[in-house]
């Protein structure tokens, strides 16, 4: 890594950063804006900020990424932008009909040289197909008349944000120009529309638990008692008054619920162009699921494992994992986000192993169960057997127009039914202790994608994940303890069912242990001793 304090020569700007062949088009960003502009209600304008550059230690940063919100608007990979769109066209700069803006880092030969290619305002017109463009020091300078929108839409604003002396319109900058130009209320706080809304879902006919989650949120925010709306609700007493009460929601100026909603019904959808992306991360994730399959002993420990994994989506491209490798040997295998990987030895314990590329920003979420003596014994082919079960019923129960919680529901039952015969719970209740994740949530851009989490469509993509995990000292016999199996794949809803994405890593007992006994490429790798 070249010393921070060299000083750096000028050189000409280099070309503009090359785009991946497959990577999602301006095509496709401009509609996505457009079908959320369109979401917008009547005089709205809506603001989205890039995420912040995250510090690691000292002077050294962490792999920039970009919100998958932005991402998914613009295409743009870089820090210190933001995008506003319009519902109604506005004259900015003197330009008239413009629906959206965005606002760059601008070209710099002497940062360009340190740190990469920059797009710049051309960048962004050419390669991204915005409409407005301009270096991100001109959105202060901008006429935005924030005051003329009876909205202003906004997503959380991210925060612990650095500010950059040397740079006059970093995303610190950017965020102070916002506040002070919208006028956004110095106590403006975005959970307060969110809570609101939580209200309406629920509905007079949950009155009970709607009231129960207000006394919660109360009990962790006392000024939540002071909000007129969720006193108006609290106040009434019969389901005619809670309905009056519901109906008389306020319309706040500032919020983020609309534009959360927005883009939750949005990306829950997913075009072919994405579905492609994410078949392709999620092939590649069963690859390296297959190759440590057949590349797994004893002799390994989980941070190995967890670098063939990686190292097979290096192969085939993949820029990154979707979230941090889950491999977890043994009792670690019973920890559900175990990250650690620092095992030396697997041993012959089972190995949870729930890992996901990220390919074009788009992330697969697959989990496999293994035994690195390549044969279960009893007791772990039975937890298997009932965990896989369980799954093919929620693969079932994935059908269009079906709850989201179909699949969940279907593969619980399952797991139930299994454990109280095999004698480890005594009452249904307790089923919970073993399996206490859901099944199901959306992939995408973030591998707990967006989604409005209602019936089930053609065009979602989502995972169906049961588990059971027995640690050590469990109320159970003991040949149970340090059991954990959870068995993951990706599915794509269908008009007519689904598609199972993943199936390209082996899920029967036969299979795993019949690829297990086939060579593997790094039989005979070694690297000397150190």
């Amino acid at each position: 890594m070249a010393p921070v304090f060299a000083q750096p020569t000028a050189v000409a700007t280099a070309a503009l950063p090359a785009r991946p062949a497959d990577a999602l088009s301006p095509a496709f960003h401009k509609q996505r804006r457009e079908l959320l502009r369109q979401a917008l209600p009547p005089g709205a304008v809506a603001v989205l900020f890039a995420a912040p550059v995250r510090n690691r230690a000292n002077d050294v940063d962490y792999i920039y990424h970009q919100n998958p919100d932005f991402y998914y608007l613009t295409g743009y990979q870089e820090p210190d932008a933001v995008l506003v769109l319009f519902k109604e066209p506005q004259t900015l700069n003197g330009q008239p009909g413009i629906t959206e803006a965005l606002f760059v880092q601008p070209r710099d030969a002497r940062r360009e040289q340190w740190n990469g290619r920059r797009l710049g305002t051309e960048g962004a017109r050419q390669q991204l197909g915005l409409q407005f463009a301009a270096d991100n020091q001109e959105f202060a300078k901008t006429s935005i008349r924030w005051a003329d929108f009876s909205q202003v839409l906004l997503l959380d604003l991210p925060a612990d944000v650095r500010d950059d002396s040397s740079d006059p319109a970093d995303l610190h900058d950017l965020l102070d120009t916002f506040r002070r130009q919208a006028a956004v209320p110095a106590g403006f706080d975005p959970r307060q529309e969110a809570l609101h809304q939580a209200m309406q879902q629920q509905g007079v006919g949950s009155a009970d638990r709607t009231r129960q989650m207000l006394e919660n949120r109360i009990r962790q925010r006392p000024s939540v008692a002071q909000d007129a709306y969720v006193q108006g609700y609290l106040k009434a007493s019969t389901d005619a008054e809670r309905q009056q009460a519901l109906a008389a929601r306020p319309v706040l100026r500032f919020n983020t619920a609309t534009l959360s909603s927005a883009l939750n019904e949005l990306r829950a959808m997913k075009t072919a162009e994405e579905i492609a992306l994410l078949r392709r991360a999620v092939r590649i994730s069963a690859a390296g699921q297959r190759e440590v399959m057949k590349a797994t002993h004893a002799g390994l420990g989980e941070r190995e494992l967890q670098g063939i994994h990686e190292f097979v989506y290096r192969k085939y491209d993949a820029e990154f994992e979707g979230y941090p490798s889950i491999v977890g040997a043994g009792a670690n295998g019973c920890i559900l986000h175990y990250i650690t990987n620092d095992k030396p030895l697997v041993g012959n314990e089972l190995v949870l192993m729930d890992c996901g590329a990220e390919y074009r920003g788009y992330s697969a979420d697959v989990t496999r169960t293994i035994t690195p003596s390549g044969k279960f014994s009893p007791a772990q082919r039975q937890i298997y057997e009932l965990v896989l079960a369980a799954q093919e019923a929620g693969f079932a129960a994935s059908q269009p127009g079906a709850n989201f919680q179909a699949p969940d529901q279907a593969a619980r039952k399952v797991v139930t039914e299994g454990l109280l015969k095999l004698g480890i719970i005594n009452q249904a209740e307790e089923a919970r202790r073993y399996f206490p994740h859901g099944t199901s949530h959306y992939l995408g851009l973030d591998v707990h994608d967006r989604g409005n989490y209602g019936p089930l469509a053609a065009g979602n993509v989502i995972t169906v994940e049961p588990g059971i995990y027995i640690p050590a000292g469990s109320p159970c016999d003991q040949k149970w303890w340090n059991i954990g199996v959870r068995i993951e794949d990706d599915l794509l809803i269908t008009p007519t069912g689904y598609e199972n994405l993943s199936r390209e890593a082996p899920r029967t007992v036969a299979d795993i242990e019949a690829l297990m006994a086939q060579p593997s490429a790094l039989d005979t790798f070694r690297l000397p001793e150190l």
